[in-house]
């Protein structure tokens, strides 16, 4: 047998008319609940102190969260403390629901009920498992008694309920939904609801979790929606989804599912959860973004929560992760980093809806920005990118060709070091190699007047160390100061383009001149910075002869 030949495909799609596949975006939001205190927490090599799971807490609310799943209290006393710490220093908000986890047995529902005394309101979450193979190999139990464990966890619950004070909701999941035959989840899951009895006021959470992702999210799709048709109350249902990203299609199976009927995310950041994890909310959330809906929490400032996430996880934000990592919004590739500048100067020019080639997402609205991540210099990089660097950081706007002839000399130094430029390397390459060069010659003074419409010029030049005062005539500044230096070292060349712009607003700003020159052997490029256009003008010519040279 090969080894692929042991594998078998899971449940087929069940019924469907196909409705929900036709549908093309979310209309909008699900109810959000974090389980990064529980799913994320027990995914951790080591797991969060109690000070620290405070701060996560913390965290949460401020992005939105309004159910918020802080554990298994009666699996340990560090969950439990957790409990009665956030009850007992008034710590949950009014708007914001704790949820806790339990099995279907009677001591740990007991101690569940005592964690949560005092609580304004909870959500219980009652769970046991419903997959073939769990039926089989672990449990070795029948369908009938793993309905009476369900059942017997469903009164219990209801019973405690009765007499704790506070508002409880309650939430059944069947472990392993996507291992179990679709009508008998649905029959276990309905058994539980005649149980509860929902009502619109007090509404119960069917959760149907991913737990091993075995199938392609359709398939997934095709469940939840047999589940939202064979459910009994269904309008006092809220239907849940809880995926496990074995496959890698955590958050595909949770949009399918929302379109299929799903109203309710359970979830973590960043997908932390066991093995490869749970589907990331800030994937999940931004995706809905992307498509202008408000997804109700805020990533706004997703540079503070990776932060405090890395610190109390110590988990690795991957730099890949979509939206969150460090380079997703940088761009290495020439031709995406000069679609990127192309872009953004028509989106400054023309506004309206958000369609920057290669951003998905303005950075800036997840508290990132342009100058740190779009643009990234390696070997790979363009001239756009390059010159779109200079001119956003450094107000420098290179002309075509010598953005084109210096993004080759940037590419070639990184290509050489093995290593990427910063912003600050690529600006001090320009500057060391083409601006004010004074390395053979200089000129040192420069004056002029017009003469029966001509100018004439007295210059003042070394060359080669040596000293020499010139005077020559031209159509202009620039043309008299060439003809002069010309005579000097003797090197025949034509100037081929001038360019000028300022490099700050005021009368006092400093003027930035770009010069190119031809001779026998090529083009040559020099740029000149002074606060006097005529002499920042005489800088360049003289950088781009000091580079011919």
């Amino acid at each position: 047998m090969n080894g692929y030949e042991k594998y078998t495909k899971q449940f087929f799609p069940v019924e469907s008319d196909g409705a929900w596949m036709k549908k093309t975006y979310l209309e909008k939001a699900p109810t959000w609940c974090s389980v990064d205190l529980r799913d994320g927490n027990q995914a951790l090599i080591i797991p969060m102190s109690l000070e620290e799971k405070l701060e996560f807490f913390k965290l949460l609310v401020k992005v939105g969260f309004k159910e918020i799943e802080i554990g298994f209290p009666a699996a340990s006393e560090t969950e439990y403390e957790f409990c009665r710490t956030l009850i007992e220093n008034d710590m949950i908000p009014d708007d914001v629901t704790i949820q806790v986890l339990t099995q279907s047995r009677e001591h740990i529902i007991a101690k569940t009920f005592e964690a949560l005394r005092g609580a304004k309101s909870a959500v219980v979450h009652l769970y046991n498992s419903t997959s073939v193979a769990q039926r089989e190999q672990v449990f070795k139990k029948s369908k009938e008694e793993i309905v009476e464990i369900a059942k017997f966890g469903a009164n219990l619950c209801k019973e405690y309920r009765e007499k704790t004070e506070g508002h409880f909701i309650f939430e059944y999941s069947p472990e392993s939904f996507t291992g179990t035959e679709p009508e008998f989840a649905a029959e276990i899951c309905n058994e539980v609801i005649d149980i509860w009895q929902p009502t619109p006021d007090n509404k119960v959470i069917i959760n149907l979790p991913v737990t091993v992702s075995h199938s392609m999210p359709h398939v997934y799709a095709n469940q939840v929606e047999y589940m939202c048709k064979h459910l009994h109350n269904r309008e006092n249902l809220v239907i849940s989804l809880h995926p496990h990203n074995d496959r890698g299609c955590a958050v595909a199976d949770s949009e399918m599912g929302l379109l299929a009927g799903g109203d309710r995310i359970e979830g973590t950041l960043f997908g932390n959860g066991e093995r490869t994890g749970n589907v990331d909310i800030i994937t999940l959330a931004l995706n809905m973004y992307s498509q202008g809906i408000d997804p109700g929490l805020d990533f706004s400032n997703l540079p503070e929560i990776c932060a405090t996430y890395e610190k109390v996880t110590r988990m690795h934000v991957y730099e890949r992760q979509p939206y969150s990592g460090a380079l997703v919004f940088a761009a290495f590739s020439g031709s995406h980093q000069d679609a990127i500048a192309k872009g953004m100067h028509y989106r400054e020019a023309h506004g309206g809806i958000w369609n920057v080639p290669y951003l998905p997402i303005d950075p800036t609205d997840l508290g990132r920005v342009y100058e740190a991540d779009v643009i990234r210099i390696n070997s790979q990089s363009g001239k756009g990118g390059i010159g779109y660097l200079l001119e956003t950081k450094y107000s420098l706007v290179l002309p075509p060709k010598m953005r084109e002839v210096f993004g080759y000399h940037v590419k070639s130094i990184s290509d050489h070091a093995h290593k990427e430029l910063s912003s600050a390397e690529v600006y001090e390459i320009f500057m060391d190699n083409y601006v004010n060069l004074k390395n053979k010659l200089n000129v040192t003074e420069a004056h002029f007047r017009k003469e029966n419409g001509v100018t004439k010029a007295e210059v003042v030049m070394t060359w080669k160390g040596k000293e020499y005062t010139v005077s020559s005539i031209g159509n202009g500044s620039l043309d008299a100061v060439s003809g002069a230096i010309t005579s000097v070292i003797g090197k025949c060349y034509m100037i081929d383009s001038y360019s000028e712009h300022a490099l700050e607003d005021g009368s006092t700003s400093r003027a930035v001149s770009y010069v190119s020159i031809k001779n026998g052997d090529g083009t040559s490029w020099g740029a000149g910075i002074d606060s006097d256009i005529v002499i920042s003008s005489v800088k360049a010519l003289v950088s781009a002869i000091n580079r011919m040279l």
